[in-house]
């Protein structure tokens, strides 16, 4: 009880509030930039802690990766741009329900049920953090495989109605993610000589140009959509939250639970957890077809679901040392340099350190409200712009995140062709969605598949041997068999009983 006293003494102080509060403002800035990710917001933080003492630090890193993971959401709504990859998942279902009139419906939403799913993680980094960081421990190549082979399973249903042309889409991602030297046998592949191409597609320029550049292709051909945005969106944000909560809270539960496990595996992270909990409560929706056309539900599961992520990649950082995602592994550097060498050493030692990080944690959930109002409610104004000013503005942040992300002008060359690319699935009804999914988890696949038969000498059955492998595995085959094992079961219950007469 003691050390929980002192870590309070530590918090609440003006130093550790002020740092928090401007961090806060950093934190939705960068967020709502795209290009700029919550992983590059916490890389800029570095050298400002290095004048910092230890607990001002961690509340500066945490307060900013929490605001920047949430203002995603903010141009992902309202211009269909996701500010990080975590708000991709759910970014045309956002602007789809901007574009019916309910920006205030889904952006209030997103402000909501982020910081409830900031808490949910807090709540169980403090509960359950030693059992969750030696589950976690347990994965090895196997586990990884089937996770993301799930993952992109989940593509499929994230991408339309027509699982053929979400099959296409996804295929399209994976063969990008095949490009360059980044494979277990550093063979270049599809380079065709260009140099810039070994190391790959950078995922954030192919993302900006599928997503926002493709956008600005189509606002130049045609201004038919563009007129079906509302100017000027009126009503409060906090209007429809009680509703949302009664009406909703399976499905943010189940996102809050979903992200917490996702977040705490090491390398998968918050962007992962969306993409899966988009996917899930599309499956599980009793209104599936609403999906994609401005529905509330699957904002609120996918939104829950990478904030309560945070909490959940701070398990295996905080007790083991070992980085739940790109966040927390610049955030374990800070902490040894910082003299808070994550272990289960720092539990008996400095349990008044651990208690202050979760103090933090809770505050910036909090602070996530207030703030998350501000940026709202300036960011909207946006829609007042006209759009023959509005898209060139769009182009030129998109060139600007995109050359960021390198220093390199083969980023924005990237950028544009990806803008054709999804230009043209998208007037061909192929969704860009399962193809930013096939990037990101297409190397992961390949990897982890590639590792673990060297470990099995090419058996197979390895993949089922371990428990935890076989349950995943299982659980994606059946998946897979899914649309197959309904269509027979329909078949089934229509069949006229033995002995029956047909109906006349």
């Amino acid at each position: 009880m003691n050390a929980i006293g002192q870590a309070f003494e530590l918090v609440l102080r003006w130093d550790v509030l002020s740092v928090m509060v401007f961090a806060s403002a950093f934190g939705l800035f960068v967020g709502a930039t795209p290009g700029l990710t919550a992983t590059m917001a916490i890389a800029l933080l570095v050298p400002v802690t290095f004048f910092m003492e230890p607990v001002p630090a961690i509340g500066a890193m945490v307060t900013c990766s929490a605001m920047a993971i949430f203002a995603g959401d903010i141009p992902a709504a309202l211009l269909r741009i996701p500010g990080t990859p975590a708000s991709a998942a759910y970014a045309d279902e956002a602007y789809a329900m901007t574009r019916n009139g309910q920006a205030e419906l889904g952006l209030g939403a997103n402000l909501f049920f982020s910081a409830l799913g900031g808490l949910f993680g807090t709540a169980v980094l403090i509960v359950a953090a030693p059992w969750l960081a030696e589950a976690a421990l347990k994965f090895s190549s196997f586990e990884y495989f089937w996770l993301a082979l799930l993952g992109l399973t989940c593509g499929v249903f994230i991408g339309s109605t027509n699982p053929v042309k979400g099959l296409i889409s996804l295929f399209i991602g994976l063969l990008v993610s095949t490009i360059g030297l980044n494979n277990p046998a550093g063979v270049p592949r599809f380079t065709f000589g260009d140099v810039d191409l070994l190391g790959g597609i950078e995922f954030i320029p192919a993302m900006i140009g599928l997503f926002a550049v493709s956008e600005v292709f189509r606002a130049v051909v045609s201004d038919i959509r563009l007129a079906g945005v509302p100017q000027l969106i009126r009503g409060s944000l906090f209007q429809d939250w009680g509703r949302l909560f009664v009406q909703y809270w399976p499905q943010q539960l189940r996102g809050n639970i979903v992200g917490t496990i996702i977040g705490a595996l090491p390398g998968a992270g918050a962007d992962i957890a969306a993409w899966v909990s988009y996917a899930i409560s599309k499956r599980f929706s009793k209104t599936p077809e609403k999906f994609g056309t401005g529905h509330v539900e699957g904002i609120i599961e996918s939104t829950s679901s990478n904030n309560a992520a945070l909490g959940g990649a701070w398990v295996p950082a905080l007790v083991f040392g070992i980085p739940g995602d790109s966040i927390t592994a610049v955030v374990i550097g800070v902490l040894y340099m910082k003299g808070m060498n994550p272990g289960p050493t720092m539990f008996l030692n400095s349990p008044q350190n651990i208690y202050a990080v979760f103090i933090i944690f809770i505050l910036a959930n909090l602070l996530m409200i207030p703030f998350g109002w501000l940026a709202i409610k300036g960011a909207k104004e946006i829609l007042r712009v006209p759009r023959n000013i509005l898209m060139p503005c769009i182009l030129i942040f998109c060139i600007v995140g995109a050359f960021a992300v390198n220093n390199s002008v083969f980023g924005v060359v990237v950028m544009l062709a990806f803008g054709v690319l999804g230009f043209f699935m998208e007037e061909n009804g192929i969704p860009v969605a399962p193809a930013i999914l096939g990037i990101v988890l297409g190397s992961m696949v390949e990897e982890n598949f590639v590792t673990s038969m060297i470990k099995a000498d090419g058996n197979l059955i390895a993949f089922f041997e371990r428990p935890i492998a076989a349950g995943l595995g299982i659980l994606t085959i059946l998946v897979w068999l899914s649309p197959l094992l309904l269509l027979l079961w329909r078949r089934r219950a229509r069949a006229p009983l033995p002995g029956s007469s047909p109906a006349p």
